[in-house]
């Protein structure tokens, strides 16, 4: 799962990057001023993708707070994909840099070891997501997850659904079924480093109570 990523890229940048996959980026609400940040957390507001409803290869970028409360007040940041259409509310949510949180193997270390992933050879990735109008805090997004692919496995039971850049307008597209975009990336796709100034204990997975683990699970 994924309580912290990383978007350091400005509002035309990601506008151009789509550009070149013919994915055409609409600002209905004016052109947002994307600060550079490298820890985006969860309520921050962050751009997304959503689609455009009834146009093939257009998306519109907009900016939204990350969750929305869940039936116990906690924040719905991630929310399971598994055996899910999502045919309507679909959205990318842009990133050049996502966290994993370990417990240290020095059990004298109080803090989590804090992990960096990249998608090689990509300036940027977007992660499939859902968005919401929520009566306590209007519109909201969430990252969907999915079981680790290979790079995730070793840091983390679950993973959020990175998509291919082939996918990025299919997704948009909800006639297109779930099941044949969220699929695992191939091992190698993502590099992993080890952030050497991890993030105070409070800010960990394991330890953000009561956001951490706080995926939700909706019951078929």
């Amino acid at each position: 799962m994924c309580n912290d990523y990383r978007l350091e890229v400005d509002a035309m940048a990601i506008a151009e990057d789509f550009e070149n996959l013919k994915i055409k980026i609409t600002f209905s609400e004016g052109i947002p001023n994307i600060e550079a940040r490298s820890d985006i957390k969860i309520t921050d507001v962050a751009p997304i993708v959503r689609t455009v409803e009834g146009v093939r290869g257009a998306g519109d970028l907009v900016q939204r707070r990350w969750s929305w409360p869940g039936p116990t007040g906690k924040p719905v940041f991630n929310f399971q994909s598994d055996k899910r259409e999502f045919t309507s509310g679909r959205c990318l949510i842009v990133a050049d840099g996502f966290y994993e949180f370990t417990k240290p193997d020095d059990p004298k270390q109080k803090k989590k070891d804090k992990w960096l992933f990249t998608k090689k050879d990509e300036p940027l990735f977007c992660i499939a997501g859902i968005w919401r109008t929520d009566p306590k805090v209007g519109e909201a997004f969430t990252m969907l997850t999915m079981p680790p692919g290979p790079d995730i496995a070793p840091y983390h039971d679950r993973q959020i659904c990175i998509l291919e850049r082939s996918a990025w307008a299919d997704w948009l597209d909800p006639a297109i079924s779930a099941k044949q975009i969220l699929r695992e990336l191939p091992a190698g796709t993502l590099r992993v480093e080890r952030v050497v100034d991890p993030v105070p204990e409070v800010e960990s997975l394991a330890d953000a109570s009561p956001v951490a683990n706080s995926e939700f699970r909706l019951t078929p």
